[in-house]
């Protein structure tokens, strides 16, 4: 295990788990980042469960599930608060600005429309 809190042999399927974040295939990226998550211990095991959280929550809204989309983002939110504006290389802060504008929008709307360029992003630093 290296600094980041992940062995290293890990960080290809937590990167795989990023792409499909980004591809908007959030079903995927549950299951990805749960295969990481399952073998991970310490503070890097509740950075996971919050992103994958945030995953769940946007498989629920893209499937019209508002309440528990909302849901998810919210629990997503409250764990990845802890880990300031970056953590295993992602950018964190701007993710949690935009994850709160759609858990605001789900809470809003009845229904939301959207295309996968404008969902939230998991960012690596450069």
């Amino acid at each position: 295990m290296d600094s980041s809190g992940l062995d290293p042999a890990e960080m290809p399927l937590f990167e795989r788990g990023v792409r499909e974040f980004n591809a908007g295939l959030f079903f995927e990226c549950h299951d990805t980042l749960e295969e990481v998550w399952r073998g991970t211990r310490g503070p890097a095991r509740d950075f996971l469960q919050g992103l994958i959280q945030i995953s769940v929550g946007f498989y629920h809204l893209d499937n019209r599930n508002l309440l528990g989309g909302g849901s998810q983002l919210e629990k997503g939110l409250r764990r990845l608060e802890a880990y300031g504006s970056e953590y295993l290389g992602l950018e964190l802060a701007r993710l949690r600005d935009e994850v709160k504008a759609w858990l605001e929008r789900a809470r809003a709307a009845d229904r939301l429309e959207c295309e996968v360029r404008d969902l939230p992003k998991l960012r690596f630093i450069p």
